[in-house]
């Protein structure tokens, strides 16, 4: 490489650098109080304005229950590589509970969260017309850990879109319609 294509590539890396700074800022400016840059940490922080349930805030009882099994379900992980031992319930529409763990491998790809493993579980119990109607997540970890990407995605295929979805946030239990959790979920329209 001559010294001109270094000097671009310098210029780039500083580029990058200032960015990164960028992001930590406004992280810390939306309520990132850690200042990691972690968006998605960020948006499941408990702020002032946050209309939703809050850590101390009671929840209706039938909720408390889903968080419940959850937390049962939480102590049957198979997790060995990470320790984070992960529960999901999922109640139906049709008045029936479902529950799943995380089941580690150690090809970490090949993992599958609670959340997925309740609703597989839920699809070859009751077939494929189940509609979910609310979901718990709990963890044993004392951890904040709403649920994935991939498990959002999938569950966007059975789930109603105003169904309370309660899990740990990074300051205490969540509680948020489905579509606030993924507001832009991929969709395919079928002739």
């Amino acid at each position: 490489m001559v010294s001109g294509q270094w000097s671009v590539v310098r210029g780039q890396r500083s580029e990058v650098r200032g960015q990164r700074s960028d992001v930590r800022r406004l992280a810390a400016r939306e309520g990132n109080v850690q200042g990691s840059g972690n968006a998605l940490a960020s948006r499941f922080m408990l702020r002032e304005e946050d209309n939703t349930k809050r850590s101390g805030a009671a929840l209706e009882p039938a909720l408390e229950g889903l968080l419940a099994l959850a937390h049962e379900a939480a102590q049957h992980s198979y997790s060995p590589y990470s320790h984070f031992k992960v529960g999901a319930a999922l109640r139906l529409t049709n008045g029936e509970t479902v529950t799943g763990t995380n089941v580690e491998n150690v090809s970490y790809g090949l993992t599958i969260c609670a959340e997925r493993a309740a609703l597989v579980r839920a699809v070859t119990q009751f077939g494929p017309e189940i509609q979910v109607d609310a979901v718990a997540i709990a963890n044993l970890n004392g951890s904040a850990s709403p649920p994935c990407g991939a498990c959002r995605q999938v569950l966007a295929e059975f789930i109603l879109p105003e169904a309370p979805v309660v899990f740990p946030g990074a300051d205490g239990v969540r509680v948020m319609p489905f579509s606030a959790v993924l507001p832009l979920a991929f969709e395919m329209k079928l002739k």
